[in-house]
């Protein structure tokens, strides 16, 4: 490996361990989506605890799950691809110079390819706990009990919340794999290209987290409901 080679795996790290303790920072200043949508969900599960007829948050948690189950499959299915041309002998790897893949010895092109299968490996893992945690959270929605107390509700509603708010985190999380997967796939063309694609996905998901239209409207739905909890309480 040369410097750049080095330095752009650096980078890569720095980007890949870096980007939730700066999500957390840009939390605490202006919001972030991610932590704007924790209460959202909140108020969602609370709500849910104030119907009489649930099917509407089941099914909408169902489909959750099906997104889920659709990502972890489509996930494995790449892990399964990279996995046979990893393991796959020199004749499958001598297949990446047809479509301009820097020339380099066997055994970078393996590391970068093994780069990429950790990416997909832990995008997975994040998948299973989220489809896991996501029919823990269905269970409690038909477990829900006809309560008459206020006070009754609002704490099933929270737990189930606490239920719920890590299983979608970890849906993020497993979606975030995608775009490290593929700024680790641009190392396959050459150091330069592995450091120009971490830079533009983690300043996309920075983007998306912090100032996308759609963290606007989600941080204006949220200091909405939050106001109406307040006047309620």
């Amino acid at each position: 490996m040369t410097t750049i080679d080095w330095l752009g795996l650096a980078l890569f790290l720095m980007c890949w361990l870096g980007y939730g303790p700066l999500l957390s920072l840009l939390a605490h200043r202006s919001g972030s989506l991610n932590t704007d949508m924790l209460t959202v969900r909140h108020a969602w599960m609370t709500a849910m605890t104030h119907r009489e007829i649930r099917l509407l948050d089941s099914q909408l948690l169902g489909h959750s799950i099906n997104s889920g189950s659709f990502f972890a499959s489509s996930n494995l299915l790449l892990i399964a691809g990279v996995a046979g041309i990893l393991f796959g002998g020199d004749q499958a790897l001598k297949g990446f110079s047809a479509v301009g893949a820097e020339a380099v010895p066997v055994g970078l092109l393996e590391a970068k390819l093994g780069l990429v299968l950790l990416c997909l490996a832990r995008g997975l893992l994040d998948f299973i706990w989220s489809i896991r945690q996501m029919n823990y959270a269905l269970a409690l929605i038909g477990a829900a009990p006809e309560v008459h107390s206020e006070a009754d509700k609002v704490a099933f509603g929270e737990a189930t919340a606490q239920v719920l708010n890590p299983a979608l985190s970890a849906f993020s999380q497993g979606v975030r794999g995608y775009y490290f997967a593929l700024a680790a796939a641009a190392w396959l063309f050459g150091p330069v290209w592995l450091c120009a694609g971490v830079l533009s996905a983690f300043a996309l998901l920075v983007w998306r987290q912090s100032a996308s239209p759609a963290a606007r409207a989600i941080r204006t739905a949220r200091r909405l409901l939050e106001v109406n909890r307040e006047r309620g309480a």
